[in-house]
């Protein structure tokens, strides 16, 4: 099919199933429009691929850094598989033009969130593990997901943010941090929150998500860099 030639090209993969691929990028909003079209949704090979990349995932890893303990490796791992890192992924592929949306999901600018593009990148994988087998399917992980390794630990991204502020806080200043709602905007199926990082009273640092829980990891993120604790380690650090 000609719609998909460019990302073929792009991630150097011939498919032979095309109807898998449009699979694949059915979002479950458009299904609900075409009821009487045949179509299904993305989000049983979205359930595959997510396997397929953790295990992809564990295995790199486990091969890979052999000095690292299973503590430093399940904070890799979950990194290079969490949304975030899948969905920046997906922008660098463009996958978002390839999406059947609902009109609505359309107008709310369904093609950039992140959300819909990180499950679009796990049922792409589920797709390419189906059509051409779990070898194509790792070459694509280990290409555009895994390879960013390096940069996730330089960055300190495989970090939990939110543990790490607390443990530093608790150990420099004898304060357990806490975390407020400073605001939250837009309808429910596209909710974006706004979470305070505190010290006492004091506001460290904003974070943005579109979940209370991912705006709280997102201001302890920024509260680390504000205060240049990002690679801080403490004495007891968590396993």
């Amino acid at each position: 099919m000609t719609e998909y030639k460019d990302l073929e090209k792009q991630i150097g993969i011939k498919f032979q199933d095309y109807d898998m691929f449009k699979k694949a990028f059915t979002h479950k909003s458009y299904i609900n429009e075409h009821r009487d079209e045949g179509f299904h949704d993305n989000e049983r090979l979205e359930f595959l691929g997510d396997a397929v990349l953790e295990l992809a995932a564990t295995r790199y890893l486990f091969n890979t850094l052999p000095d690292k303990n299973e503590g430093d490796l399940t904070s890799f791992r979950s990194a290079l598989v969490r949304g975030r890192h899948l969905a920046d992924v997906a922008k660098e592929l463009d996958l978002g033009k390839y999406l059947y949306l609902s009109k609505g999901e359309e107008r709310s600018g369904g093609r950039e969130k992140d959300y819909i593009l990180a499950n679009t990148v796990e049922s792409l994988i589920g797709a390419i593990y189906l059509d051409l087998g779990i070898e194509t399917a790792d070459e694509f992980i280990d290409k555009f997901i895994l390879v960013k390794l390096e940069n996730i630990i330089e960055q300190g991204l495989h970090i939990d943010a939110k543990s790490h502020f607390q443990e530093i806080c608790q150990e420099e200043i004898g304060i357990t941090p806490h975390y407020g709602l400073m605001k939250d905007e837009g309808p429910d199926h596209d909710k974006k929150f706004v979470i305070g990082a505190y010290i006492g009273e004091e506001l460290i640092a904003e974070g943005e998500g579109s979940s209370k829980q991912k705006a709280e990891d997102a201001a302890a993120r920024n509260a680390l860099k504000v205060k240049g604790w990002m690679e801080h380690t403490t004495k007891n650090p968590a396993v």
